[in-house]
């Protein structure tokens, strides 16, 4: 599917992953209306990032995915869904499991309901690695089991089995694209990579974590090809997950951001930064063979390419994080 001039609607859009796929589409030439989470300043988070060319292309619609009527009448006209939209901080979740369900999982159910009334051709639906837990084998296929080991991992499970639910019963047109540990600029610092260099720019201790959990890190420019190629197939009813298939610890993401600022970085522990044992993932590592085959998707910023833009772009707007509190 072409995406030129195709009417697309993307929930999520003034997050991280979000804004750069909206730029992208705009670059794709395809007719782009953005769904906001409503809020009285009427900001419209990364998207204000954008250039003025870009905002004055697309349509802002202010609202919330636990809202199905405004989900129902925004939908009218769309050609593809790219559903986004999701409380994704995991120490956020353990405060806060039932909003983490009524947005993720209700949410999912509401704009498939709209999607589906208004018969759109296309449905991409945003997973997450962390469904898998702790894996069982290395690399992780699709074909892993999935486990909740966090409020947040068990809510995107049931998002996934509801897109998957609505795929079987009612042959709707979807997706699931399942990227593993997204990065680069503009990303919050309720994610390590942010959280790792905001505070290595502004003082000499960190403080961080579990230092030995690895993770698979995809440069967000990655990621978002990886939406354009899934959206631009004729597949549907599959789970494709993206990813490096190369294992990062957080010890070494320090010491590469430490030789990135040529900066001596000295970490601190700090318990409240730790995730309740059983609930930690230890490792997670991508098999993408599936993506390179049905999507012809692969990787290609290296993590330190990817870590040197990430750097060089909160440099240049570190004043919008708060690098003395622990962002959940």
């Amino acid at each position: 599917m072409n995406l030129k001039n195709k009417n697309v609607f993307v929930t999520g859009s003034s997050g991280f992953i979000g804004s750069h796929l909206v730029e992208r589409l705009v670059q794709e030439q395809a007719n782009v209306t953005c769904f906001v989470k409503y809020n009285s300043k009427n900001s419209w988070g990364n998207l204000e990032l954008l250039p003025k060319d870009f905002l004055s292309s697309l349509k802002i619609i202010p609202g919330d995915v636990r809202d199905i009527h405004i989900l129902h009448k925004s939908l009218k006209d769309i050609d593809i869904v790219f559903h986004l939209a999701a409380l994704i901080g995991i120490p956020y979740s353990y405060t806060n499991p039932r909003e983490n369900f009524q947005t993720n999982v209700l949410g999912t159910l509401n704009i498939l309901t709209a999607a589906q009334e208004n018969n759109i051709q296309k449905f991409i639906h945003t997973s997450s690695s962390e469904v898998y837990g702790t894996p069982e084998t290395l690399p992780i296929s699709e074909f892993h089991p999935l486990k909740g080991q966090s409020p947040y991992s068990a809510s995107k499970v049931g998002a996934d089995k509801v897109v998957e639910s609505f795929h079987y019963a009612y042959d709707f047109p979807s997706l699931i694209l399942r990227p593993f540990n997204t990065y680069g600029p503009r990303q919050s610092a309720r994610a390590v990579i942010p959280t790792i260099i905001t505070q290595a720019l502004t003082k000499d201790t960190l403080n961080l974590g579990n230092l030995n959990t690895t993770r698979d890190f995809l440069y967000v420019a990655d990621t978002v090809n990886g939406f354009i190629k899934a959206a631009e197939s004729k597949l549907t009813g599959k789970t494709i997950q993206i990813g490096t298939g190369k294992e990062t610890s957080i010890q070494e993401l320090v010491k590469k951001i430490s030789k990135i600022l040529n900066k001596e970085i000295k970490v601190n522990i700090e318990n409240n930064r730790i995730r309740p044992n059983k609930s930690e993932v230890l490792r997670l590592c991508a098999d993408a063979s599936k993506a390179k085959q049905l999507l012809d998707w692969q990787p290609s910023i290296s993590i330190d390419e990817g870590l040197e833009r990430t750097i060089s772009w909160i440099k240049e707007n570190i004043n919008n994080y708060k690098t003395n509190i622990y962002n959940i």
